[in-house]
This record gives structure tokens, sequence and C-alpha cells, in this order.
């Protein structure tokens, strides 16, 4: 990893500072695609996951060098992801080449996504904080989990991604502003507000009133 950091030094070299914190033209890429790939999501079009294989690795790269390193492995996750939901978007397992429609999860689905992020949480802030050296494995670990929780739900065109979304974004604020990342917290309140206009727009492709978020 730190070889692959000192390689990357030219894209981590500052490009200007925000409020006393260095911002790199790393995270200045990173944003771009970020925000590019959720608008793509919210028109559930399928280029957002090439997107977000692209902002995943720019990512993983700055998190690693700023010690998330819980952060820095969901990125990687990420692109694996990216590659499965790009799939799942594009072809429905189970009807041939139809393609997969956007839909509410059963009560029971999202008890068990709750569930296994309810385990997850814990069980990699104990990772982090005895296998590394990150100085807030708990903070670190929970959006970490969250967003796996979210991802998956993208991936299966559930709408209840957006909420699992909105809480990820919310709570990064506070990970990412304790760590000076200050254009990276600037992306995720521009998430938050993307989150519940998403939420809102998959509602109409269901044809549901937008008015509420739940």
């Amino acid at each position: 990893m730190n070889a692959l950091l000192q390689s990357a030094q030219p894209l981590l070299a500052q490009a200007f500072a925000l409020w006393g914190s260095p911002v790199t033209w790393l995270e200045i890429v990173a944003f771009v695609l970020s925000v590019a790939m959720v608008v793509c999501n919210m028109r559930v079009n399928p280029l957002g996951w090439p997107l977000a294989m692209g902002s995943s690795l720019l990512y993983a790269l700055l998190f690693a060098s700023s010690r998330l390193y819980g952060e820095a492995g969901l990125q990687l996750f990420f692109v694996a992801m990216a590659v499965w939901g790009w799939w799942q978007w594009l072809r429905h397992a189970e009807h041939g080449t139809d393609p997969l429609p956007v839909r509410r999860m059963a009560p029971r689905q999202r008890a068990w996504a709750l569930a296994a992020t309810a385990l997850g949480w814990p069980a990699l802030a104990l990772l982090l904080a005895r296998a590394t050296d990150s100085d807030v494995p708990w903070m670190d670990a929970l959006p970490t989990v969250a967003s796996i929780t979210g991802t998956v739900l993208l991936g299966r065109k559930w709408i209840e991604n957006w909420l699992v979304w909105l809480g990820v974004n919310l709570f990064s604020l506070v990970l990412f502003g304790h760590k000076g990342l200050w254009l990276t917290v600037l992306l995720y309140a521009v998430f938050a507000v993307m989150s519940v206009a998403g939420w809102r727009a998959w509602r109409r492709l269901q044809g549901e009133a937008p008015s509420a978020m739940a």
C-alpha cells in the first residue's frame, strides 16, 4: 500500500486549500466522477456503474492516505460490486434479458438488511482497531458496512437503497470533517440531497406520490 501511495503522489499533490485543509487533484477528480455517478443512478442509467468503478479507485487511494482503511477497502469492494450491479441492471436473471424493475423490499428483506448491518458494524470496527493504526475504527466501520448494504440494495433496484445512502451520507459528513477532507464533506452533503431526490425519482417510477420519505 505504501508503494502505491508513493506512486500516486502527483495525484495527491495539493490543488488548493479549503478551510485550512489541502484539497488534492485526486479528490477533485473523484468528486466529479462521484456526482456524475449518482446522477446516472437517479435516472436509472447503467453508465453510473463504470463511473462508480473510476471514482471508487480514486477514493480508495485518498482514504488510504488519510488512514481510513475501512473506507479504502470499501472502495475496492465497490469496484467489484459495480461489475455485479452493472450486470444486474442490464440483465435480470429470472427473465432472460429483461431489465430489472425498480421495486420495494419485503418486510423480511428489510429485517435481514438491518440485522446484517448491525452485526457487521462491530465486527469490522474490532478488526480495524486490532489490525490497523486507524484512529477512528468505530466511526470508519459504520458507514463502511452500511454502504455495503446500500450497494446491494442499489444493485437489486430496491428503492430503500436511497434511505440507506441518506443515513450513510449524513454520518460521513462528521467522519470526513473530522479528517479535514472538506471537499469530500461537500460531496457527501450533495449526496445527502441527491439521496432524497433519488428516493423521490424512484417512487415516481413506481407511480407513487413522492411527497413523503416513508
